[in-house]
């Protein structure tokens, strides 16, 4: 195999298991895919509450733990906090202890970037957003202010550090909106999809008899979304509503305090997500910031029957033409009245694998990735 002899670093802001948020989604799967070509992968995680998983040894020639320094003081640190919190010296040994090409998953585990230890080898950046926008963007959504306050500093301390990348070999952009920015910015930028859990879509054909909002609950754009699905689409639609995800906050448990024909589940396991998602009709998936790609989304459309969505969901995506769009909350329950009144068929199955093997094919993401890290090797 072209890359049976290679080994790499790959540095991860999180422990990449389980896989059930959307950054780390994108890690595992690109880890299960450079294994699946040969590669020889040397993991470093950052830990702050996950555990030490035994499949990512079945992925990984050697997996390092890092504490994640979480202490308080470090957001008075002129750095970002989610940069500062991982500058682990242990970590720098083991990076400068070869000559294996790395790669840094996020600006948040690059601070070891431009070290003069380090500088022999090739140094991918997997940008995962423009995180002074998405921090801003979180501050935007955010009704806390102790929260709203570090979002606004961390967002102003990400533009002033973003620079270090030009100190990358690469930057590798998960969505075209955001190779563009490190393109104008760094002329070093190359656009490397997402990389996601599935091998072939498994969406069934037919109907089901509930609509499915899915995400992590406690991320203000995540809550406000529900907010919107609850008191504004659904609260006049005779069709069931199940909103499930990790750690809902106060705010949505309020939201189903009555009785009525919806549902929160919270916390529910891999599989029971996996169900949900396969025997709902339709996903409704509003989002009201634009940030690199939902992995919910590519989720929904290898698992689920039909996704609705807004167009803030699919900027970016190459992904509009597999979705039906609303924006208002009146056009949101005109489409779900009549997504209801229709099967998937499986025509329309055949063509959504189509396009995601050509746009999301994770086989193809991880080659282009590794002729990046080994220099068209």
């Amino acid at each position: 195999m072209k890359f049976s002899d290679k080994h790499i670093h790959l540095v991860s802001f999180d422990v990449p298991w389980p896989a059930d948020y959307g950054g780390v989604i994108d890690v595992f799967g690109k880890l299960k895919a450079m294994h699946a070509l040969g590669v020889k992968v040397h993991l470093h995680c950052f830990q702050y509450g996950r555990k030490e998983p035994d499949v990512l040894t079945n992925f990984s020639n050697t997996v390092h733990y890092y504490q994640r320094n979480e202490s308080r003081t470090l957001l008075f640190n002129r750095l970002p906090y989610i940069v500062i919190s991982r500058a682990n010296e242990e970590l720098l040994v083991k990076l400068a202890a070869d000559d294996f090409p790395i790669l840094f998953e996020g600006l948040h585990t690059s601070y070891f970037l431009s070290d003069p230890s380090i500088q022999h080898k090739r140094r991918i950046v997997r940008a995962h957003n423009i995180e002074h926008d998405y921090y801003k963007q979180l501050a935007r959504h955010e009704r806390n202010f102790a929260r709203r306050y570090f979002f606004n500093a961390e967002s102003s301390k990400l533009l002033k550090y973003e620079k270090v990348l030009a100190n990358a070999t690469a930057i590798a952009a998960i969505s075209e909106k955001e190779n563009i920015h490190f393109s104008h910015q760094y002329q070093n930028s190359f656009l490397l999809p997402a990389f996601h859990l599935h091998d072939k879509v498994n969406s069934r054909p037919g109907k089901g008899e509930f609509a499915l909002y899915h995400a992590n609950l406690s991320v203000n754009d995540n809550v406000e979304a529900a907010e919107f699905l609850m008191n504004e689409v659904f609260k006049e639609l005779n069709i069931p509503l199940i909103i499930a995800g990790q750690n809902p906050t106060d705010e949505v448990k309020e939201l189903f305090t009555k009785p009525s024909i919806h549902k929160l589940i919270a916390d529910p396991s891999a599989e029971q997500m996996e169900e949900l998602v396969s025997n709902a009709h339709v996903q409704v998936l509003p989002a009201f910031s634009i940030s690199g790609i939902r992995l919910k989304l590519l989720h929904s459309l290898f698992n689920g029957r039909f996704c609705l969505v807004n167009p803030m969901m699919t900027a970016n995506t190459g992904l509009e033409s597999l979705c039906i769009h609303a924006e208002t909350a009146e056009d949101f329950k005109k489409r779900i009245s009549e997504i209801f009144r229709i099967e998937l068929k499986q025509t329309e199955i055949d063509r959504r694998q189509l396009l995601l093997n050509e746009l999301y094919s994770n086989n193809k993401n991880a080659e282009i990735l590794l002729n990046n890290l080994f220099d068209g090797a």
